[in-house]
């Protein structure tokens, strides 16, 4: 999967880094960054997750399934798309990208292998 993420990374220019997570949270991959550093977006990025399907459930007609998220802060974005069965995609990118790329770049890779991405739920023993 590691050449899928760096494929991202480098068509976009201005990509900063991709990580792959489980819903709960788990660094499953990344490209251009440490381990550290992936498993702090994973971590944040299941808990922007879990605040978009609390806003989501505002809608009338939503199921509360979350698609993407999109965050801008001083200095460039988060961007955190649904990529699978319980498994998301998480990018962050300095200012300047183009966002329209960065999205449909995104969209690309899930669609070729959001399949292989999907995770199995961890029962409560498992997470320990």
């Amino acid at each position: 999967m590691d050449w899928m993420l760096e494929d991202l990374a480098l068509s976009v220019p201005r990509t900063r880094h991709v990580v792959v997570l489980s819903a709960d949270g788990l660094c499953m991959a990344r490209y251009s960054t440490d381990q550290d550093t992936g498993d702090r977006l994973a971590a944040a990025s299941s808990g922007l997750k879990s605040l978009a399907q609390s806003v989501a459930g505002e809608f009338p007609h939503s199921t509360g399934e979350v698609r993407m998220v999109v965050l801008e802060v001083d200095g460039g974005f988060f961007y955190l798309m649904a990529a699978g069965d319980r498994s998301y995609l998480a990018v962050t990118a300095d200012d300047g990208v183009d966002a329209g790329l960065m999205s449909q770049r995104m969209r690309d890779l899930v669609a070729r292998i959001g399949a292989h991405l999907s995770t199995a739920q961890r029962l409560p023993e498992q997470a320990t």
